[in-house]
């Protein structure tokens, strides 16, 4: 946070348990994610992240400048971010509730490039089919898999709304190969799934703030398991008068 700055905690979004006491947060390993309940402001922490960054609230890269509605959050005019040396070649920013319009403004570009420049369509960086032409779990992955090229900085919100649970491993796997080729994930999550990757950092929301937390002792993990364990049992209790 900028020690200049003075936000009213009394208002959105300071006043989200994401924001409570919130001085400062590193980033340590490949891959950091954050949990929290809905409403605790886990994804607008995400986004202004994104924003100060540089990306596109509404998602993308840095070249996007789309917006369907000026809905993102003042928290980002707040934050200072502390890079390396290193500057990542690549980068996106990935919101599962405007996936929509990013696959919109991709198709609008190509219909706007002129035809006697010599450059590709931008729709070759994604597959080279369009993303409103495929399922939303194809689409997403043909971005993961085609448009996110490595050394870059990925984040993304709730990646796991477009995914089944075998999809889901698929993007750990992919995931995986993007890491190994110098790539950093920040991911806000509700998916036990994403959350196992290995040697992950974990920041969960918390009546205090954010904390850091091991994967077996997250919400996610404890009630899933105990859920798959013996789901009679739970389902009994659940539905009881």
């Amino acid at each position: 946070m900028k020690p200049d700055k003075c936000p009213d905690y009394s208002n959105y979004p300071f006043n989200t348990l994401a924001m409570k006491n919130l001085e400062s947060l590193e980033f340590t390993k490949p891959v950091t994610f954050i949990i929290g309940e809905n409403g605790s402001g886990k994804s607008t922490l995400i986004e202004a992240i994104a924003t100060t960054y540089g990306f596109n609230p509404e998602g993308g890269t840095k070249n996007f400048n789309f917006g369907t509605r000026e809905s993102h959050s003042e928290l980002y005019e707040f934050l200072r971010l502390s890079k390396s040396y290193e500057i990542p070649k690549d980068g996106f920013f990935l919101r599962a509730e405007s996936f929509f319009n990013l696959a919109t403004n991709i198709e609008e570009l190509d219909k706007e490039k002129y035809d006697n420049l010599n450059i590709p369509d931008v729709i070759e960086s994604y597959g080279g089919k369009s993303l409103h032409e495929q399922s939303h779990r194809e689409s997403f992955m043909s971005l993961v898999v085609n448009r996110f090229f490595g050394n870059g900085l990925y984040i993304l919100d709730e990646p796991e709304a477009a995914l089944s649970p075998t999809r889901q491993l698929t993007l750990l796997a992919r995931m995986n190969q993007l890491c190994e080729s110098q790539s950093q994930f920040i991911i806000a999550t509700h998916s036990p799934i994403l959350l196992a990757y290995p040697d992950a950092q974990i920041y969960q929301v918390t009546s205090t703030g954010l904390e850091l937390t091991k994967y077996e002792d997250t919400e996610h993990y404890s009630i899933t398991k105990s859920f798959l364990l013996n789901p009679e049992r739970i389902l009994k209790e659940l539905f009881k008068d």
